[in-house]
């Protein structure tokens, strides 16, 4: 049920566009470390390099050297069990009808298994398991039904084969010898584009890789738009009016975006400030210091250790060369990999009473044996501090999270979970807390892994047909 989070970088106009992508992508890493793949176009040909593992693994200057062209699309990728696999790896790239037509997703299609299934009675045959490749098949139909339809139809083709389709998408497609990005009506994932020094453009799934190539960031893709960027200029259209319901994931704050990103006009680092002393406020401890389980909660752990007047230190350290927890299949090995990824500061830890903020809860697995460390390392008293309310509902739009019952707090007060993970207390920051924190008014996100309230009635049935109980949305 659960897919990828990923990142998409793109280049048009620029005949570094494939090293240039590369960059972007290094600057993706934390979005996805399974697989990444490149896609060019030379004006005749597409060519493409695609494999599991970091980007700087996957390539190198000789592999950079076969992929000419002014125009690419990059793709990094995490999975779910059983996907990890090369077939599914992006960008995916087909020949058909309308010549060759590349794409890179970000998201996941709520009712991918019901498109799928209509395509394959019509005779469609799939390569992969992703839903990347029914966008792409809906796009073959669209240009079927349009069989003299030139460079110009673009924007109108891609409106009539994303017009019945459920979910969050932020897609870049390389299409007839144009770079063309498109976001989701609702804008679940981010999305954003920049012109090049040489004149040329880049878009990304975050700002942060817009600088690491020196692009004069522009503006986020709105929800609901089509962007044809070409040698003559960014090209606006609509899949569907402005002004519509938004459904922005509130996660790339919390956990998923960088911190030297900037998402919807605000920095995540300065929102992530807010998220900690927002904590502080509602849950103070007795305590003599701070620290964050890094690195995604550093900025959270500065926040409540300024709101608290407890002094911030350094507790643990992360090894930087060994992927997220969060979303590893087994967990077995995400059990060791906590071992391996954190290791605590004793001296700091030894007699102390200490605060430990971090951005979220999910099974509760890796926190229990992360605290197992401090405790170890002489922590007097443990208090946990969560930078998000409890997760209580999966999510269906593009973050690869368990099922309901595998979340610790869709069954377990928070009094349970506390015993469960082995700390003096714990305290989650409140729903209010969260939105007060965050830019925009209250509807513009999705907090359905907190409430339950999915925007597509399609979700609301997977997650009926997924959990049990009474307290099933």
């Amino acid at each position: 049920m659960f897919h990828e989070e990923c990142g998409v970088f793109g280049v048009s106009g620029s005949r570094a566009a494939a090293r240039l992508t590369y960059l972007g992508l290094y600057a993706l890493q934390h979005r996805g470390q399974e697989s990444a793949g490149i896609v060019t176009w030379d004006g005749e040909t597409a060519f493409q390099h695609r494999a599991m593992g970091l980007v700087s693994h996957v390539f190198n200057e000789e592999i950079l050297d076969r992929l000419p062209g002014d125009i690419a699309i990059g793709h990094v990728r995490y999975s779910t069990t059983g996907q990890s696999q090369l077939i599914n790896a992006q960008p995916l790239i087909v020949r058909f009808q309308g010549g060759q037509l590349a794409a890179a997703h970000n998201g996941n299609l709520v009712d991918s298994d019901s498109l799928r299934s209509r395509l394959e009675a019509k005779g469609s045959i799939f390569r992969t398991t992703t839903d990347t490749e029914t966008i792409l098949h809906l796009i073959a139909r669209a240009y079927a039904a349009r069989p003299t339809a030139g460079p110009d139809a673009i924007p109108e083709i891609l409106g009539e084969a994303l017009a019945g389709v459920e979910g969050a998408y932020s897609i870049l497609f390389m299409l007839d010898g144009k770079l063309v990005a498109v976001r989701d009506p609702r804008g679940y994932r981010p999305l954003c584009f920049g012109r090049l020094a040489s004149g040329g453009w880049a878009v990304a799934s975050e700002s942060c890789a817009l600088d690491i190539v020196g692009a004069e960031h522009e503006r986020y893709v709105e929800p609901g738009e089509i962007l044809v960027l070409d040698e003559s200029g960014a090209h606006s259209h609509r899949l569907a009016p402005a002004g519509g319901p938004r459904s922005f994931c509130i996660f790339e704050y919390i956990y998923f975006s960088r911190p030297d990103s900037v998402l919807r006009g605000a920095s995540v680092d300065g929102v992530r400030r807010a998220l900690g002393r927002a904590l502080a406020r509602e849950h103070p401890a007795d305590a003599d210091i701070v620290f964050s389980v890094p690195d995604s909660s550093n900025a959270a752990a500065m926040g409540y250790a300024e709101a608290s007047g407890i002094p911030l230190e350094i507790g643990l350290i992360r090894n930087h060369y060994i992927g997220r927890t969060f979303i590893h299949p087994k967990q077995s090995i995400r059990d060791l990999r906590v071992r391996i990824k954190y290791n605590p500061v004793e001296e700091t830890i030894r007699g102390q009473r200490v605060v430990v903020v971090d951005d979220s809860i999910v099974r509760g697995t890796t926190s229990r044996e992360l605290m197992r460390i401090i405790r170890k390392a002489g922590a007097k008293e443990i208090h946990l501090r969560v930078a998000s309310p409890p997760i209580r509902f999966p999510c269906f739009y593009g973050i690869d999270t368990p099922t309901r019952e595998e979340l610790v707090a869709a069954s377990n007060e928070i009094e349970e979970i506390a015993r469960f993970i082995g700390v003096d207390s714990l305290g989650y920051l409140s729903f209010d807390g969260l939105l007060s924190s965050v830019p925009n008014p209250r509807d513009a996100y999705c907090v359905a892994c907190f409430d339950g309230s999915y925007p597509h009635e399609c979700a609301y049935r997977e997650n009926r047909s997924k959990t049990t109980g009474s307290d099933t949305p």
